[in-house]
């Protein structure tokens, strides 16, 4: 039995191939592509890509290559069906049981999709070419949206007597129509009434970009009639588990990392106008964990732009509340508050894309911070207030499911507590263990490691090693005088520090004249100073540590040159150059 091609179609939308392959292999961004090493071979220089815009990874050393099936398959050995219901449960996705039930579903919905795209499309076209809807085109120049924002988002308008509903009567059933929540069954008048009628229909696609739902506005000030509403839910559309705008800002996470998540359809065709595409919006309700767990597969970063005014910033304070929870370590969520009375499609209008991003880069909030920021505001400098308050957040902060965050949440909570009772903490200070690094200085660490290359740590390593040990390695500079080094600075540093040790003089660092910085820097990413501070140091050891490093940059060294010699090959097809490069792979088997 086949799996539908659209349920196949949907959990690869739905899954990035680096988010899948990341739970197996280490990744590296690399322009377009992420690398690591092979997790069909044992290397040590990746030869693995993984292709996101593509879809597909592949595999130098061993040639193999697919996509997100094919890896879950071969590198878990299951079956197609086994990958396909664990790649399902990921993506969130009910398994296809083949039942009856199953296959009655799939009719359906095909029906449903087929219903909701002659609606949009009747209705967008009606928009572009009727005449007589002038009053609606009016109201979208004056909102300053062109004929291209229409025509992208596909926004069409149900003029207030329609009747495409017999149109569609004569091919789907009056019951299927119903259940497709684009019409009501009008109890007084005994027909079916088109749920949109007098409004501009926005359609809410699902991640492959086919509408399942609408999002209607009236253009006339009436106050008997709800500004926006939405379709209801129904078997197929759950407002909680769809985002508008999904289908298209998803496709932008292969270049960028993060994601405006915002409340109206106008807001997100504004700032899509104004070249913002990396915008979302969710659909009237409050943010839900499973919008949070959608966008965290496209994205490392969500900054939720709620509108100016109270009621803005009341729903930012509940999103902030319930997405806290699933912070995880390489994703961030955090707040942009516009100047009052403006909503994103207002501001960016009035400022333009450039203003806007420079205003999101100086006044966005993490989440942890805006949390603390809030409830300090509700806090009285009194015993109980402040004790109210740290329960609060203690509270807050134990709702979050990973363990490393919720650690560095609630040491950040307990800081900044500490530091609005001074008097309080001024004893305590005298028995306190040194704390955790906190969550700020933490992440500041990781973003400033994350430039440096794994053989600049190799380099630190040697160079931390041989700057606390100049006496030993003086008297052994045979050792260390012909190690190679790849990073132009550290060159420098090691080459200088050889030919001062060559001199005979008693050396210490600070004749060696290195940069402060510099120092800083190896002192602070060396990885070897862990090993080093958990065993007692002796000269043996010493000396084993710097022949595992010294060969680590010597197989640096050799898989440079074997690349060079095979990129020089594939040009020249010499059997000097095959002989070489022969030789010198020979060389890496046996180190």
């Amino acid at each position: 039995m086949k799996y539908p091609k659209e349920y196949l179609d949907e959990i690869k939308t739905r899954l990035k191939v680096s988010s899948v392959v990341s739970k197996v292999v280490a990744l590296k961004k690399r322009g377009k592509e992420f690398v690591g090493l092979s997790p069909f071979k044992n290397e040590k220089t990746p030869s693995f890509t993984v292709n996101d815009e593509k879809e597909f990874y592949h595999c130098f050393a061993t040639s193999e290559h697919g996509n997100i099936f094919d890896f879950v398959m071969k590198t878990q050995n299951l079956r197609f069906g086994e990958a396909v219901k664990y790649l399902a449960n990921i993506a969130g996705m009910q398994p296809y049981l083949f039942t009856k039930q199953d296959e009655e579903r799939e009719k359906s919905w095909k029906e449903y999709l087929s219903i909701y795209s002659k609606y949009v499309d009747y209705y967008h076209d009606q928009l572009l070419k009727n005449e007589k809807l002038s009053n609606a085109r009016d109201y979208l120049k004056n909102r300053s949206l062109s004929k291209n924002e229409v025509k992208k988002f596909k926004i069409g308008f149900v003029e207030k007597n329609p009747s495409f509903f017999d149109e569609l009567k004569k091919k789907f059933g009056e019951k299927t129509l119903l259940e497709s929540g684009l019409f009501y069954f009008d109890e007084k008048k005994k027909k079916c009434v088109e749920r949109f009628k007098g409004r501009l229909i926005f359609p809410i696609n699902n991640i492959s970009g086919q509408p399942i739902a609408l999002g209607g506005r009236i253009i006339e000030n009436l106050d008997y009639l709800a500004k926006y509403i939405n379709s209801p839910e129904t078997n197929f559309f759950k407002k909680g588990s769809n985002l508008y705008n999904l289908d298209l800002a998803r496709k932008l996470s292969n270049k960028l990392d993060h994601i405006f998540l915002v409340e109206g359809y106008m807001d997100v065709v504004g700032l899509s106008k104004n070249g913002v595409e990396n915008v979302v919006a969710n659909l009237g309700t409050s943010l839900t964990d499973k919008q949070i767990l959608t966008l965290n597969q496209f994205f490392d970063d969500i900054i939720i732009c709620f509108d100016g005014d109270e009621s803005g910033y009341k729903a930012a304070l509940r999103a902030a509340e319930n997405s806290i929870k699933d912070l995880k370590p390489e994703k961030q969520i955090s707040f942009l508050f516009l100047p009052d009375k403006e909503d994103p499609d207002s501001f960016v209008n009035k400022n333009g894309k450039n203003y806007f991003l420079d205003f999101t880069k100086q006044n966005k909030l993490p989440i942890h911070q805006f949390i603390f920021s809030h409830y300090k505001k509700q806090t009285e400098n009194n015993p109980s207030s402040m004790a109210i308050f740290e329960k609060k957040l203690r509270s807050i902060a134990n709702t979050i499911k990973d363990n490393f965050i919720k650690k560095y949440v609630l040491e950040f909570f307990l800081d900044k507590i500490a530091e609005l009772t001074p008097h309080f903490n001024q004893n305590k200070n005298k028995f306190s263990v040194k704390k955790t690094r906190s969550l700020e200085s933490t992440k500041k660490l990781y973003n400033e490691s994350k430039g440096i290359t794994a053989v600049e740590l190799k380099e630190f390593s040697l160079l931390y090693l041989f700057l606390n040990n100049l006496s030993l390695f003086q008297s052994n500079i045979h050792l260390v005088e012909n190690i190679k080094l790849f990073s132009d600075i550290n060159k420098q540093i090691f080459s200088s520090a050889i030919n001062k040790l060559k001199s005979n003089e008693t050396i210490d660092i600070e004749k060696l004249n290195i940069d402060k910085q510099l120092l800083d820097k190896i002192n602070k990413f060396a990885p070897i100073k862990h090993i080093l501070k958990n065993k007692p140091k002796n000269d043996s050891q010493v000396m084993e540590l710097l022949d595992d490093i010294s060969k680590d940059l010597f197989n640096h060294d050799l898989e440079l040159r074997i690349r060079e010699l095979e990129s020089r090959f594939s040009e020249d097809l010499s059997e000097t150059t095959f002989n070489q490069l022969k030789e010198l792979k020979n060389e890496r088997k046996i180190n």
